[in-house]
C-alpha cells in the first residue's frame, strides 16, 4: 500500500520513532508492520553476538623446565603425558594454550639462562620437572605460580612452608622420603651379598643428594657396607672415580635421584664396564640397562601436576594446594643385565618385583 509522506519534515530526534511505522521507497512511504520491525531488531541484536562469537579464544601460557635433555625418551614421555592430560581437561596447544619448553640435560649454565628466559616470558604458570630448577625459580619470582614434580624434600629445601599449606607461589609433588633411600642399600646387599663397599653417586649441591646419602649411610653401616660419595656434576670426575673404585673388589654402586638422570647412560655403561652391581632410583634406569631400581613412578606425578596447572589457570592459588607425596614405590629388575654382570637375583626378590625385564 503506497501512502503519502508525512505532512512535515521529520525532526532528527523523532526519526527512530517514525521509522517504526514509515519507510521511504521511491517516491512514496511504506507502512511497516510490527513483525518486520521485530526481524530488523533481531538482526541488529544478532550482529554483535556473531561478532563476539568470532573473537579468538584467550591463549594461556605455560613455561616448562625439564631436567632431562631433549633427546631423552623419558623427557619426551613426560612432555607427552603432560600435554595429553591438559588436553583431557580442555586445553589444546595452538588454540587456547601455548607451552614453552626448555630441557636442561644436566647443564648448570643452561639452567641459569633458561630460568631467566622463563621469568622474562612471564607465563601464567611454570611447571618444572626435577628439583634442580625450583630454587633458582624461587629466587627469581615470588609471584608467578610454580608447580614442581620430583623434589625430594620441599619443606627442608625451603620451597614451601609445609606440605599441607605451601603458603607461597610454589606447590607440587615430592618423590622421596629420605628414610626410604635406605632401601637402596638393603637391595644392593640382597642382590650382591658379597658387596662390602659401595660408591654413592650424588649431587652435593642439592638437598636430595645430601639427604639421601645420609639415609643410605645409616642403613649401610648396619649392613657392614662402607660408603664413598662421588659427585655427579662433572663427567670426567665420574669416570675417574668409578674406575678407581672398581680396581678393588667386592664393590657396588648406589645412584641417588639428585642430578643423576641426565647422566644415566654414562653411569649405566660404567657399571657394566666395571662389573659393578648397582641400584638406581627410577624405572627408566632399568629400561636403559640398569640392574635394579626402586622408586616412585615418574609419569603419574606429571599427570597429577597437570591437574594442578589446570586449577591454577582457572584461578586457584598454589599457596592453598597441598604438596603431595608418592603413595607407591616400584621395584624393577633387569634380568638381562644381571646375567651380564654375573649376578644371581634371589628368587624371593624376583617374586616381590613389580616388573622383571628379560
Amino acid at each position: 500500500m503506497i501512502l503519502k509522506p508525512p505532512p512535515r519534515p521529520v525532526k532528527p530526534y523523532l526519526c527512530s520513532l517514525l521509522l517504526i511505522r514509515w519507510l521511504h521507497k521511491g517516491q512514496g512511504w511504506i507502512c511497516v508492520g510490527r513483525d518486520l520491525l521485530g526481524v530488523l531488531g533481531g538482526a541488529a541484536v544478532a550482529l554483535p553476538l556473531a561478532a563476539r562469537a568470532q573473537q579468538p579464544e584467550r591463549v594461556r601460557h605455560i613455561g616448562m623446565l625439564n631436567a632431562l635433555g631433549s633427546d631423552d625418551l623419558e623427557a619426551q614421555a613426560r612432555i607427552a603425558v603432560f600435554e595429553q592430560t591438559l588436553q583431557q581437561l580442555g586445553w589444546v596447544v595452538g588454540r587456547n594454550l601455548k607451552i614453552e619448553v626448555r630441557q636442561l640435560g644436566g647443564d648448570a649454565d643452561r639452567l641459569r639462562s633458561y630460568v631467566a628466559e622463563m621469568i622474562a616470558l612471564a607465563p601464567d604458570v611454570i611447571f618444572t620437572i626435577g628439583s634442580v630448577a625450583v630454587a633458582p625459580l624461587q629466587q627469581a619470582t615470588r609471584t608467578i605460580p610454580i608447580v614442581f614434580v620430583n623434589a625430594p624434600d620441599p619443606v627442608g629445601a625451603g620451597f614451601v612452608q609445609s606440605m599441607a599449606q605451601p603458603g607461597g607461589n610454589i606447590t607440587g609433588f615430592s618423590n622421596f622420603e629420605y628414610s626410604m633411600s635406605g632401601k637402596w642399600a638393603e637391595l644392593l646387599k640382597q642382590i650382591a651379598p658379597n658387596v662390602t663397599r659401595a660408591l654413592v653417586l650424588r649431587d652435593p649441591t642439592s638437598a636430595a643428594g645430601i639427604g639421601q646419602f645420609a639415609a643410605v649411610r645409616s642403613v649401610a653401616q648396619s649392613l657392614g657396607v662402607e660408603l664413598r660419595a662421588v659427585n655427579v656434576r662433572d663427567t670426567d670426575e665420574i669416570e675417574l672415580n668409578v674406575a678407581a673404585f672398581a680396581s678393588s673388589g667386592n664393590g657396588g654402586m648406589i645412584v641417588t635421584s639428585g642430578g643423576t638422570g641426565a647422566r644415566r647412560n654414562l653411569i649405566i655403561s660404567l657399571a657394566a664396564r666395571h662389573k659393578l652391581p648397582t641400584v638406581y632410583p627410577y624405572r627408566y634406569y632399568a629400561v636403559d640397562g640398569g640392574l635394579v631400581t626402586y622408586g616412585p613412578n615418574t609419569l603419574d606425578p606429571v599427570r597429577r601436576a597437570a591437574g594442578y596447572v589446570d586449577r591454577i589457570l582457572k584461578g586457584e592459588k598454589p599457596a592453598n594446594m597441598p604438596v603431595q607425596a608418592p603413595t607407591k614405590y616400584e621395584l624393577i629388575i633387569n634380568l638381562k643385565t644381571a646375567k651380564t654382570l654375573g649376578v644371581t637375583v634371589p628368587e624371593l626378590l624376583l617374586a616381590t618385583a613389580d616388573e622383571v625385564i628379560e
